[in-house]
């Protein structure tokens, strides 16, 4: 499905958008998954902005087992197909599935960060799928620091309170002020469709905007494992957290269970 080049252009920026993956039954089926997360959170459910911020940001997370919708999605459409292209390798496994609603006004802004210092996985062959249900303008869309996978782990915050609660302060370098010198660094993003999809690694330094107008921006995620990756139990609670699972799965051992069901072999 993807050309050499995309997937070159993959593993150099740590970030590829794929236009129209979803067919728009597709999209309709996300949809609804969405609304019905929306309908009945989950216990990972969380409002990620704050009281007085005239919109809502809302995010959920590990739904597939009763959201329908989502299993669907995530076993039959071309996600995971293009996963295991951009990731090679033999398999592709689910981590995890999140829901991230904006509603209109929502000012609360997604600070610049990496992923992965916030899970519970180790290894580097990964890649996460952000897809929008609602049209995305510029100025809403996910960003991204082209290139900066290659850069290594670095300091995770708090998104509401910018913490350093995971390790000491010093321990890690910063993750860059690119706010305040944007023109110096290669920030990508793109306007979306429904339908359009960005595949980026989880070390891949991104953020976003509130949503300024009066529409929402519904999306969803799905984040995928390649053959490298473990389990890497943390001293800290990760997100999601998978309670427990210290117990069930080794530390250094593969994401072998239920939890976490092969997509493609």
């Amino acid at each position: 499905m993807l050309s050499d080049e995309q997937i070159a252009d993959f593993h150099r920026d740590g970030v590829i958008v794929l236009r129209g993956l979803f067919s728009a039954d597709e999209v309709a089926t996300i949809e609804r998954g969405i609304e019905k997360v929306l309908a009945d959170p989950g216990p990972m459910f969380k409002v990620a902005s704050q009281p007085d911020d005239p919109g809502r940001f809302v995010e959920d997370f590990c739904r597939w087992q009763d959201i329908e919708e989502i299993e669907q999605i995530a076993r039959t459409s071309r996600a995971a197909d293009a996963a295991k292209q951009l990731m090679g390798g033999s398999s592709v496994r689910l981590f995890h599935d999140h829901v991230l609603v904006k509603e209109p006004f929502t000012q609360a802004v997604t600070p610049w960060h990496q992923d992965q210092p916030y899970y519970n996985v180790d290894g580097y062959t990964n890649v996460s799928l952000w897809a929008p249900v609602d049209p995305v303008k510029v100025e809403s869309t996910l960003e991204f620091h082209a290139g900066s996978h290659r850069m290594g782990w670095l300091m995770p915050r708090t998104f509401m309170d910018n913490q350093a609660k995971w390790f000491p302060e010093g321990s890690l370098s910063e993750i860059p002020d690119i706010e305040s010198d944007r023109d110096a660094y290669n920030v990508v993003g793109w306007e979306m469709q429904p339908g359009d999809a960005v595949f980026f690694h989880m070390l891949t330094i991104h953020h976003s905007y509130g949503v300024p107008g009066p529409n929402r921006r519904r999306a969803f995620s799905l984040r995928f494992l390649g053959d490298d990756m473990v389990h890497a139990p943390r001293t800290w609670v990760t997100s999601p957290n998978f309670d427990g699972l210290d117990l069930q799965i080794p530390a250094g051992a593969p994401m072998e269970h239920e939890l976490f069901p092969v997509l493609r072999d």
